[in-house]
């Protein structure tokens, strides 16, 4: 097959589901090594993220010149599909950045294709802001972001504790989580951008289904995906529960 795009951007938020759809994207050999490659709004944290080193006298888009290539070779390993997953809080500053790089394009959807190509757009999203909210908190609280599918640690951003629920760290969360998909439908307006929208449920119910959609919608084989296992597993229990249920409970008021 001849795939239809040279990259892919998944377009999200906190908790909707991202690491598991990345690593299965990554697993399959075909579709690239989709990370979040310019995470931090820092030119100097891109820097250290890609080992590139600093130049005396080196101009700002010459910077970003080397930075961009370094990024595009993780990102795309050896199978000549570049992704990258991008969330709605590093967007402005990656835009911004790609301005710089970029001057002659008037429009960011332009100057995304013309640093990376024919690129898909994918919107990752999770209609479900309460339980949302309450991952992230949870996760902060905890230090545990991810599990892997045999349960053990995959990523711990801090030193275990237990959970506590704490009301407006989770209505604050809930109103960035509301707020960053409407600043994503507004930005998918402004460009002329029709996404490819996958939703954070029928992810977990059916990751490989959900991969093979996104692999046919790159013009890449479908097949690939059957031999693909979820490498992430869900860490939400009776807390997420609980603490869904007063939140909403809270909202209503």
């Amino acid at each position: 097959m001849t795939a239809r795009y040279d990259s892919y951007i998944i377009c999200t938020s906190p908790r909707s589901g991202s690491t598991l759809l990345c690593k299965l994207l990554a697993a399959t050999g075909i579709s690239g090594n989709p990370d979040s490659h310019f995470h931090r709004p820092s030119l100097a944290a891109w820097r250290k993220s890609h080992g590139v080193g600093e130049i005396d006298g080196e101009d700002e888009r010459s910077t970003l010149a080397r930075v961009f290539a370094a990024a595009i070779a993780k990102g795309s390993g050896d199978t000549g599909m570049f992704g990258l997953r991008m969330q709605r809080g590093s967007a402005d500053y990656f835009m911004e950045k790609l301005a710089v790089l970029h001057p002659g394009p008037g429009s960011d959807r332009a100057r995304i294709e013309a640093a990376f190509g024919r690129t898909l757009f994918v919107y990752l999203s999770r209609a479900d802001k309460v339980a949302q909210a309450v991952s992230c908190v949870k996760a902060e609280q905890t230090g545990l972001w991810h599990v892997a599918s045999d349960g053990s640690e995959l990523e711990r951003l801090a030193p275990p504790r237990e959970p506590v629920y704490d009301a407006p760290a989770l209505m604050k969360w809930h109103e960035t989580m509301t707020g960053f998909e409407r600043e994503w439908e507004a930005w998918f307006s402004r460009e002329g951008i029709a996404p490819l929208r996958l939703d954070y449920d029928a992810l977990s119910r059916s990751p490989r289904e959900t991969l093979r959609t996104v692999l046919l919608a790159l013009g890449l084989d479908g097949k690939a995906a059957d031999a693909v296992s979820p490498g992430v597993r869900k860490i939400a229990d009776r807390v997420n529960d609980e603490w869904a249920e007063r939140l909403r409970l809270q909202i209503a008021k």
